[in-house]
Formats: C-alpha cells, structure tokens, sequence
C-alpha cells in the first residue's frame, strides 16, 4: 500500500468581512485534506487592500474558526507584514527581464478584451505611478492535473496576457503574494474553491520564473445561491450564523461527506475528528459548483 505523504495546507482568507458558507466550505475542505495525511493546516490573512478590509474583520474571521474548531497549526501570518518579501521576488523578476512597469488603464486595454498585448497600448512616463506586469511570452500553455477537476490547460497569453504584480497604487496582487507565501510556509496542496481554477496557470507560470515549487491543487466547487451567483464576503452574502456544529454539518453535506455529517458528536472537535478518520478524497463532488443550503445561502 501506497502511503501519502504528510500534506502542508493552508487556508488564505482575505478580511473583507465575516466567513460565509462558501469560505467554510474552502476552509474545512483544506483542513480535511491536510489532517487526514496526518499533515499541518496553516491560516493566513490575505490583507494587502486595506481600502476593503473593515477595521476588525481578521479577528472576526479568527474568532469564527476557533469557534469551528478550525485552529491553525503555528502562528496566524499576516501578508501586511511581508512587503518586503514580494519586493525582493519583483526585483528579481525585473532583473531577469520578466517584469515591467505599465501604464496601461483597464480602459486602455477594453479594445483587447482585457487582456494586455505584447507591447504596452500607454506609454510610461518615469517617474509617474505604474503597474508591475509579469511578461508572458506566447505560447505559455500551461496544463496540470487538478486532483479534483481533472486536466486543466490554457495559454495564459491569449488568456490574460502579461499580469499585474504590483498595482500602480502600490499594492501587491494576490498572484505575486500568493506564490511567494506558499513556497516560503512549505505549502505542499493548495485546497481552494474552483473559482480559483483558471488563476492556477498564472500562479505556476509565476513559480517557474521565480525558480518555486509547485504544489498539488485540489478545487473544491464553489457554493452558489439558487440564481447560480457564487457566495462571497465582498457581496454581503449572509455571515455564518448557525451553531457551529450546523454549520459543520451543512459543510460536510455539502461536500458528500455524508457519513461524517451524521456522526454522533456534540461539540465540533469531535465532529471533526470523526470526518477526519472517515475522510476520503474519491467521495468528494468532482463539479465546479453546486447549491449551497437555503439556510446559508
């Protein structure tokens, strides 16, 4: 028999409000995947846009997984405090020719679906406030095995074309972050929602121009309403607000863990040791999204 290795996990939320069920669902599908190997869970805080960020919400968040039970293994890491990290991984970049300043407005790139050409459409003048952009030569296909999904490809040139690492106001993008933060907390699987699906190119294409692991990507389906619109803080979308074994139990449902939902247990460790010991990665729903309950929707 074939032993996996102990996984390293994470869970990335960014403080822009309260959990919902659709981050409950991301974080308990991550924590599963890590426990089970008999691996380690990490927490960070995605916060490198105050603007959106409400004075509080990290401690919120972190109140609402201890009350789940979800606790970290180590210490909570904040991406406020690693500007200088992504500053060194941009620098390099711009030292390898791989990164450039970018002048270029979303109105400037509406012509082009979005998506920046080879050649900057805004000249840029020094001096003045620009954007950081990974150049992404053609043909950059991308394709990788999602433990989940399946087969994934797509070539990030004709996709996205050349990406923003640093906005022109300063703040760094969640891909450059990202990247950075899971190579250097030794993520191993990257267990997230499925909206995140067509980002993972990107992020890979990042890691081989900064010389960085890749770790395994398993994307859970995403929680939707009953119109199809994905749950999401930003949105407004309804704060958990059950008890947290509910809560868990929804969440277990939700991901077909049916056995786990209906264990006897009257506190959420024990419900999660439970789902821990009859956890099975094969019983997990291989769609993109699905209905979250009217109850949490």
């Amino acid at each position: 028999m074939i032993r996996r290795m102990a996984s390293i996990g994470r869970f990335a939320p960014s403080p822009t409000g309260p959990l919902h069920f659709g981050s409950l669902v991301a974080a308990l599908g991550s924590w599963l995947c890590a426990h089970a190997d008999g691996g380690v869970w990490r927490v960070r805080i995605e916060d490198l846009d105050p603007p959106r960020e409400p004075a509080g919400s990290d401690r919120e968040i972190l109140d609402q997984l201890a009350a789940l039970g979800l606790a970290g293994n180590g210490e909570t890491l904040y991406q406020s405090t690693r500007h200088q990290a992504y500053a060194v991984a941009l620098a390099r970049l711009a030292a390898d020719g791989a990164a450039y300043p970018c002048a270029c407005s979303r109105s400037d790139l509406e012509p082009f679906a979005g998506v920046h050409p080879e050649i900057c459409v805004r000249d840029h003048a020094p001096g003045l406030p620009a954007a950081w952009r990974l150049r992404v030569p053609a043909g950059s296909v991308i394709g990788f095995d999602d433990a989940l999904q399946g087969p994934q490809r797509q070539d990030v040139a004709t996709a996205v074309g050349d990406f923003v690492l640093r906005r022109a106001d300063g703040f760094w993008s969640y891909q450059l972050a990202m990247v950075v933060d899971d190579a250097w907390q030794g993520i191993t699987e990257v267990v997230r929602g499925a909206d995140l699906l067509d980002s993972t190119p990107r992020q890979i294409l990042l890691q081989r121009a900064l010389g960085l692991p890749t770790p395994r990507y398993l994307h859970l389906p995403v929680a939707t309403d009953a119109e199809g619109r994905k749950l999401s803080k930003s949105s407004g979308d309804r704060p958990l607000g059950a008890a947290p074994l509910t809560s868990l139990r929804a969440a277990l449902a939700f991901l077909d863990l049916t056995e786990a939902a209906a264990a006897p247990a009257a506190a959420p460790a024990a419900l999660l040791d439970a789902a821990r010991a009859s956890f099975c990665r094969s019983s997990l729903p291989q769609v993109a999204a699905r209905v979250a309950p009217r109850d949490f929707a």
